[in-house]
């Protein structure tokens, strides 16, 4: 098999696990039984051991074309043949209740109904796992109604009505033929016409009498009562949207897509569903992005409570809250989380797999969870601030760990660290944390005063300004006339575009004109836009210490938006600029409206997909942008 391209995917879920599908019908990345678990099928990460699921017509396909359910996480793909047109509609049910709790949480199901929209065709069924990311073998099993595969304590079967047939061949027979997933699966055909479908769920097998093979398989109206289900969950929670401004659509899906990134349980965002894409193909740049970093919490508060989603934000806030309780004593946080709170994130190269088109090492964990970076702490603070004055009043219990927090950054931050970017092997004094640690202060401050809580107010006034002058005097450069990565340094940062929404710095301040200015000019003029696109850093003058090049940063693009975006609003040039940019980012979306980290050079997406940060982006921009623009409407 070839690999497919990385926006030729789309994602299906149930907020505890996902997985990734092809435009071709192939699930190729499939983690159980959470987002971060061992995967099942990861030949996204090596066609020949990773392991994959497919159904697809045996007939020669003319086309394809992908979708989802409009306003749900059901995807469908339709092919079309001359004998006709076939589709596969995918989905993860939700529980009715999806509020469980711990062990109470129902298992996962994948679901794969396969029907024709029009005429008969004979369709091929392929489903060989690879547990624990290739690492394990399994034995299989003909049941009556599937095939069981077992691999130590994990049991999963495929069920269904329709006949399955366990492949007969031995490991050295399937690594004769191409397939080197270590055991066996299955492989056979099937019918369907426009009177007959066919339903196949993935599920586990335990020593629940209710949870017996004969029990999962579905006839065909248990099927359509269970996809209609699905369709009404989803229907139900985007109705809760309040977003009706420009670009609807896409701010609605981006939210769809969140819901599916964030765990059910404990409320936590992912940043991505994958680990292992890489940033440049063949590079080096492969980082497991399947936790909650402390840095997304101010952005995705901000983005839910602008479009009415006050339930999530709150069940966010909760976790974020934890985190502030079982920080350390002394005052200090670790920068990303399991979504379960688990601090243990190991970093460890999978040097069996090939990796996506051959870029290795493909990395599980993540080490840059040891490092410092001061900026988090600005952003734990501004999404207190911001649910605070959004949603409802914080508690005093989390105030005190707060303050204890803000305490520890008036000591700490002029330290060097390492970056929003997460630089391996060096320390700076970035410009960008100097600029999330007054953020830190000034949230603090803000807080106190309007909650009335006890605070070293003085104290934190006199660090909050001698930081804002220090930002001033060393991370603006007066010869290039922008705010540069670090101090002393005369390279630009993307991250300094949120200067201006972060209210250090008017948007229309000389300074912030001018890094705007600075960032909108060519990498060849030493600027970071190229065709509208932002990349976040320039690799060669920047402190990287990995050689490969990367793409741009969608996260990035969108962060431009918003910047142009306010200075629009006393330049209606810049307005329309804006617009522009944010029009033409939205072309960048692949077919079902997903983006991954970055945007190659061809407009193809590299890095993890699809990724949080910049959906929220997104919606931010959006939201501030579509506000920008019927401001200037009914100026005119």
């Amino acid at each position: 098999m070839a690999y497919e391209p990385i926006e030729n995917h789309a994602i299906i879920g149930d907020m505890r696990t996902l997985a990734l599908c092809t435009v071709s019908g192939m699930i190729d990345w499939f983690c159980y039984p959470r987002f971060d678990s061992p995967s099942v099928f990861a030949a996204i990460l090596d066609d020949e051991r990773g392991g994959y699921f497919r159904i697809a017509p045996v007939q020669e396909v003319i086309s394809t074309k992908q979708f989802y359910w409009p306003d749900t996480n059901v995807l469908v793909t339709r092919f079309f043949c001359s004998g006709g047109v076939a589709q596969v509609i995918d989905y993860l049910p939700v529980p009715e209740n999806a509020a469980h709790n711990g062990s109470q949480t129902p298992q996962s199901r994948l679901v794969r109904r396969v029907n024709m929209a029009r005429g008969k065709l004979d369709m091929q069924i392929e489903c060989y796992p690879a547990f624990d990311y290739g690492r394990k073998g399994h034995t299989a099993k003909q049941l009556d109604h599937g095939v069981l595969f077992e691999s130590g304590e994990l049991s999963l079967a495929l069920i269904s009505e329709s006949p399955l047939t366990l492949d007969p061949r031995t490991r050295n027979e399937l690594i004769d033929s191409g397939i080197r997933v270590p055991g066996q699966g299955l492989r056979g055909t099937f019918t369907v016409d426009e009177e007959s479908s066919a339903t196949f769920v993935l599920c586990e097998m335990t020593h629940d009498p209710d949870r017996s093979p004969e029990r999962e398989a579905l006839s065909d109206g248990e099927s359509r009562r269970l996809l209609e289900q699905t369709i009404h969950f989803w229907r139900s929670w985007v109705s809760q949207c309040t977003y009706t401004g420009r670009w609807q659509e896409m701010v609605r899906r981006s939210a769809l897509a969140l819901k599916l990134l964030t765990d059910r349980e404990t409320g936590a965002v992912i940043a991505a569903a994958t680990c292992g894409l890489p940033e440049h193909i063949g590079g080096e740049r492969n980082w497991d992005y399947r936790y909650t970093w402390i840095r997304d919490a101010a952005f995705t508060l901000y983005s839910l409570l602008r479009i009415g989603f006050t339930s999530e934000a709150e069940q966010f806030m909760k976790w974020i809250e934890t985190r502030a309780h079982d920080m350390d004593p002394d005052g200090t946080l670790q920068i990303m989380y399991r979504v379960n709170g688990e601090h243990d994130l190991t970093e460890t190269n999978l040097d069996h797999l090939e990796g996506y088109r051959g870029s290795k090492p493909v990395r599980i964990g993540n080490d840059a969870s040891n490092q410092t970076q001061l900026d988090i702490y600005g952003a734990l603070m501004d999404a207190v601030y911001l649910y605070n004055k959004h949603a409802a009043p914080i508690s005093y219990d989390l105030w005190i760990d707060l303050r204890r927090m803000v305490n520890w950054v008036c000591r700490n931050w002029k330290n060097e660290d390492s970056g929003i970017w997460e630089f391996r092997g060096t320390q700076k004094h970035f410009t960008y944390s100097k600029l999330m640690c007054w953020v830190a202060i000034d949230r603090a401050i803000k807080l106190s005063d309007q909650l009335s809580y006890p605070a070293e107010r003085e104290k934190w006034l006199s660090v909050r300004d001698e930081i804002y002058e220090s930002v001033m005097e060393n991370g603006y450069n007066e010869e290039r006339g922008a705010f540069v990565e670090y101090y002393g340094a005369d390279s630009l940062d993307a991250s300094l575009l949120v200067m201006s929404l972060v209210f250090f710095v008017s948007p229309t301040d000389r300074r912030m004109v001018g890094t705007l200015d600075a960032i909108l000019k060519s990498p060849r003029e030493g600027g970071l836009v190229s065709g509208s696109l932002a990349y976040r850093y320039n690799v060669d003058g920047s402190p990287d210490s990995f050689s490969s090049e990367e793409g741009t940063f969608n996260i990035c693009s969108f962060w431009l938006v918003d910047a142009m975006t306010r200075e629009g609003v006393t330049n209606s040039e810049r307005l329309e600029e804006a617009r522009l940019i944010f029009e033409q980012m939205l072309g960048y979306a692949n077919h079902v409206g997903l983006y991954s980290e970055e945007t190659g050079l061809t407009g193809e997406a590299l890095g993890n997909f699809p990724q949080a940060f910049t959906h929220l982006a997104l919606i931010s921009a959006a939201y501030n942008l579509d506000r920008a623009l019927n401001k200037q409407k009914r100026s005119e």
